[in-house]
């Protein structure tokens, strides 16, 4: 199979734009279309879909571009293996992350990564609702619990230790708990599902923080939107340390409970499609992600 008609078939496929994908490969548009029409006709199928305003990926595109993606990536290790590692890394990096992570410690990061790699294009997808890896064609996430998707593989990156948190306005109105059974006459900020979560002290002792005893009113997915209602004397939230620790090192926010966090083994996960070779563009963006986040003071201090 021409392997470079299907590195034109996923940038075609990436870009939505044949002559766009096609002059990233040193190929003028007719030479692009020809060949995708050329690749078209031995997989019996149309891959993309055309009309004089756009392009679009069809079904059998879509079936056949994590394959593509795969030949690539093993096409490009076989060449990074046999001594051709001075050539330049290229290609688009689908990426996905959660939200106010990604703003604060990927986007600040960014500038360093697209210095050192030129020739890699970030296609970054940012919220904190989870897309599909597979079904959207992504080549890397940050993921803050571990694997159940058997069809994914990942490589922890920091801890995410959670705490209770509450404003300074709101804790001199309503008082501190004492105790986690405290928790149950107070406001409480509820993350996404609103279900219980178990609370351990630091002498092994254990207590719950849950929205259905307090009094929750506000239930959000996502974790900016809690923090500032947070902030803002709603109530009481659990929160990553990562996301709050500016607030509570400045008193904007008083850690509630400070002997108590949340009793999960939470992490930050880099996770991508179970392959059998690990792309070299990813590879070097899992690498910068690992260097850069790893450097924080608040992940340091975490450990």
């Amino acid at each position: 199979m021409d392997t470079e008609s299907l590195r034109l078939f996923v940038l075609a496929a990436e870009k939505l734009n044949i002559s766009a994908a096609g002059r990233e490969l040193g190929m003028v548009p007719a030479v692009a279309s020809a060949r995708l029409a050329k690749l078209e006709k031995s997989m019996g199928a149309d891959l993309l879909h055309r009309s004089t305003r756009k392009v679009s990926v069809s079904l059998e595109g879509s079936e056949l571009l994590p394959f593509a993606r795969e030949i690539i990536a093993q096409e490009d290790a076989a060449r990074a293996a046999l001594g051709q590692k001075s050539l330049d890394i290229t290609g688009t990096i689908r990426f996905t992350a959660p939200s106010t992570f990604a703003q604060n410690y990927v986007a600040p990061v960014l500038p360093e990564f697209t210095e050192r790699h030129p020739k890699i294009r970030l296609d970054l997808r940012l919220s904190d609702a989870r897309y599909d890896l597979i079904d959207g064609s992504f080549d890397l996430a940050i993921r803050n619990a571990e694997l159940e998707d058997t069809s994914l593989k990942g490589r922890k990156l920091a801890r995410d230790v959670r705490i209770l948190c509450a404003s300074p306005e709101y804790l001199a109105a309503n008082g501190m708990p004492e105790r986690p059974e405290d928790l149950n006459a107070h406001r409480l900020i509820a993350f996404k599902d609103g279900q219980a979560r178990p609370l351990i002290g630091p002498d092994g002792q254990t207590g719950l923080f849950d929205p259905q005893k307090g009094r929750c009113q506000i239930i959000s997915d996502d974790g900016m939107t809690q923090k500032v209602a947070t902030l803002a004397g709603a109530g009481i939230s659990i929160n990553s340390l990562w996301n709050v620790h500016e607030e509570l090192a400045d008193g904007r926010l008083i850690r509630v409970l400070p002997g108590f966090a949340y009793d999960a083994d939470t992490a930050l996960w880099l996770v991508y499609p179970k392959t059998n070779i690990l792309s070299p563009k990813v590879r070097v963006f899992m690498d910068f992600l690992l260097e850069k986040i790893g450097s924080c003071a608040v992940f340091r201090d975490a450990r």
